[in-house]
């Protein structure tokens, strides 16, 4: 199962909880150096597929190996490489930020502490203030800097930017990139669109336990419908758009001109540089567009399947 370079690997893995499904015959691979998303809509299985990665729960059947090494026989040598954020997090809310961090840093048999206090300073964190007189973002941002402080050749993180405010999200995905470009992996389960196509290298969206795809983000992006306005020096040419591949919904109104768009722009861009257009504007789908391209308004599972080997 899994090839050398392949850190994270997921073999049919299965997780009841007595009569309840957890997650099902999951199958998929993530490799060195990737930022991989894991999506999927509440309750869909995105933490149980985490804790059954790390061996917090033990799954009813399948297996996963991360490194190569199987997540239950060799928990220890794995959690000492993984740097993890949970959904939940709990902390010893009687001690300093500083405190919990040394403490965990000892846990781990000592680590570069200076680069800890750095990520403090970037990410706006009083390390002397008390976890419990801390804000929610504020304490979320004690467990991004225990995830990332060891160095690890691995990040799972659930939901990593919650409760961040705009200007520390920014930080944190300039963090991300400086691990990236250190080669680290990185497993990260997020809600947040636009987060996920800043990020990651390929996304998998799980739905009630089940992998519905795994697919490189752009590839993803093209599946969904995005709308676009343009405005032109004069009247809107409708009939010029309306017969263009991949254009759906055409509506005009004076010299504005709004059309949905699935796969590439190419075509509407080549349109559009033969008339004078004096604004673009441009709507992103979101994880809610993404969901419904991929199960339809009444959930209907997905056509083709695009399960990573």
């Amino acid at each position: 199962m899994g090839t050398p370079d392949c850190v994270i690997s997921a073999d049919r893995l299965t997780k009841f909880y007595g009569h309840d499904r957890g997650i099902e015959d999951l199958t998929f691979s993530v490799g060195a150096g990737e930022v991989f998303g894991f999506l999927g809509p509440n309750g869909a299985g995105k933490t149980t597929t985490i804790r059954t990665m790390l061996d917090f729960i033990r799954p009813t059947s399948g297996a996963v190996r991360l490194f190569g090494l199987d997540a239950h026989h060799r928990g220890p040598e794995i959690h000492a490489r993984v740097g993890y954020l949970p959904g939940e997090l709990s902390l010893y809310e009687r001690l300093t930020g500083e405190r919990y961090l040394r403490d965990f840093a000892a846990f781990r048999g000592g680590v570069d502490f200076a680069y800890a206090q750095d990520l403090a300073v970037r990410l706006g964190l009083d390390l002397a203030k008390r976890i419990k007189d801390l804000s929610h973002g504020n304490k979320q941002k004690v467990g991004l800097v225990q995830a990332f402080m060891h160095r690890p050749d691995l990040l799972i993180m659930d939901e990593p930017t919650q409760g961040l405010d705009p200007l520390v999200q920014q930080t944190f995905y300039g963090i991300l990139d400086e691990e990236r470009e250190r080669g680290t992996t990185v497993f990260l389960s997020s809600h947040v669109m636009p987060e996920v196509e800043r990020v990651c290298d390929r996304v998998g969206i799980i739905r009630e336990g089940r992998l519905a795809t795994v697919s490189d983000i752009g590839d993803l992006k093209a599946r969904v419908r995005r709308r676009i306005e343009l405005h032109f020096d004069g009247p809107a040419p409708r009939a010029a758009f309306e017969g263009l591949s991949g254009v759906r919904d055409v509506r005009t109104h004076g010299d504005e001109l709004s059309l949905a768009i699935e796969g590439s722009v190419d075509p509407v861009i080549k349109e559009a540089a033969r008339h004078t257009v004096v604004n673009v504007e441009t709507h992103e789908p979101s994880l809610e567009d993404l969901f419904l391209a991929y199960f339809g308004p009444n959930g209907e599972a997905p056509h083709d399947r695009g399960d990573a080997p």
